[in-house]
């Protein structure tokens, strides 16, 4: 159940309204004073983007507010803005970066790894979320924006697997980054790791062939996806040597990592309902955890309202709305808290599973056995 009382759209098109989403801009700079400072504080981009936001979270508590649904894009002009300004600000820190520290003589190996650690803890925090926000949109812009950012970290299919495969088959067999009941993120991650590029290629294809086309025809986007990717590698080579390419792998590998820790807990052991046949309900609020998180929100633009962002796709993240736990099963703290515990898995298991159950009892009575469920056993969808 969401707000009844919204807030007005002459109010959500205030610069000031929108600012506390460009708090990630405040990472660039700190990147460089830790390149250019070294020593302890090459450990600090992870700090401040995980541990600050926790603390943070702490501090200002929860956003239970809702901005009208119906508020036009010309009123979000601050929020678009913010999101695609970061496709060139991250090119250009990252590849500075790279430029700058691969040879640098005052930084240490294990140092220019520590920093480039947390450079994809920005990458994958910042940049794959608003890279998720920008592949959404109508906008051939934004679109460009997204494949950029996805390039920057090696992980172009995502866009694929997300749209064609993720949103329409979430909660059942097909979708891959559904985590199962029990699964540890030890277990998913090389799972979804695989799966998740062979489902791209395949949804690609597939669409291709239902236009008599080929999966080699130039509109195969794995093409743009290959070329962008293939770009930055070379520019990573050009402006670091073998140094600049490996802190570039390096930095891809953290955000994916990021990525897909953030994919394990947003739907983990929520599953739609088999209604026999290959079909199954429709999705619902009640089919992703929801996040309410003042601080993380501002972080990762309103990722953890994610229960309404599969209810409705289509929403900017300005607009999505908070559902109570009346219609979808919350999480006790924001996504980097959870993601920590992710990478625990007894201490996933006893936050997790009672609530797990609960939701189950929940929606779901008279479903007596889960084992196909929890197994993703059940018929694939149609």
């Amino acid at each position: 159940m969401t707000s009844s009382s919204y807030i007005p759209a002459a109010e959500m098109a205030k610069l000031t309204r929108a600012a506390p989403y460009a708090l990630s801009v405040l990472l660039i700079p700190l990147a460089w004073a830790c390149a250019v400072t070294g020593g302890w504080t090459v450990i600090l981009l992870p700090v401040f983007t995980w541990y600050l936001f926790v603390a943070l979270d702490f501090a200002v508590g929860l956003d239970p507010d809702n901005a009208d649904p119906d508020t036009d894009d010309d009123d979000l002009f601050w929020y678009r803005a913010i999101t695609i300004a970061w496709a060139p600000l991250q090119f250009i820190n990252l590849f500075a970066l790279i430029w700058y520290v691969a040879p640098a003589d005052h930084l240490g190996v294990l140092e220019k790894l520590v920093l480039f650690f947390g450079v994809g803890a920005v990458t994958g925090t910042v940049g794959i979320n608003y890279a998720h926000e920008l592949m959404h949109q109508r906008s051939k812009l934004e679109r460009w924006c997204a494949d950029v950012l996805l390039a920057m970290v090696l992980y172009s299919h995502f866009r694929s697997e997300h749209m064609l495969v993720h949103h329409r088959y979430v909660g059942t067999p097909r979708d891959t980054v559904t985590a199962r009941m029990g699964e540890t993120f030890y277990r998913f991650y090389p799972r979804v790791l695989k799966e998740s590029l062979i489902s791209a290629w395949n949804a690609e294809k597939d669409m291709l062939a239902r236009k008599d086309l080929p999966w080699s025809d130039m509109s195969n986007p794995f093409f743009r996806y290959w070329y962008l990717q293939g770009t930055f590698l070379v520019l990573a080579f050009a402006l670091g040597g073998w140094a600049g390419l490996g802190l570039f792998l390096l930095q891809a590998g953290v955000a994916i990592w990021q990525l897909e820790l953030v994919n394990y807990i947003e739907h983990y052991g929520l599953t739609r309902k088999h209604l026999g046949d290959g079909k199954y309900e429709h999705v619902h609020p009640r089919h992703s955890w929801n996040a309410t998180h003042r601080a993380s929100n501002w972080l990762l633009i309103n990722l953890q309202r994610h229960s309404d962002h599969h209810y409705k796709p289509d929403r900017r993240f300005p607009v999505l709305q908070n559902h109570t736990e009346a219609d979808a099963p919350q999480l006790p703290y924001g996504y980097p808290v959870m993601t920590m515990a992710a990478m625990l898995p007894r201490v996933w298991k006893r936050i997790m599973h009672p609530r797990v159950r609960a939701w189950r009892d929940m929606y779901y009575p008279e479903i007596t056995d889960w084992t196909a469920y929890n197994k993703a056993t059940n018929p694939r969808p149609r």
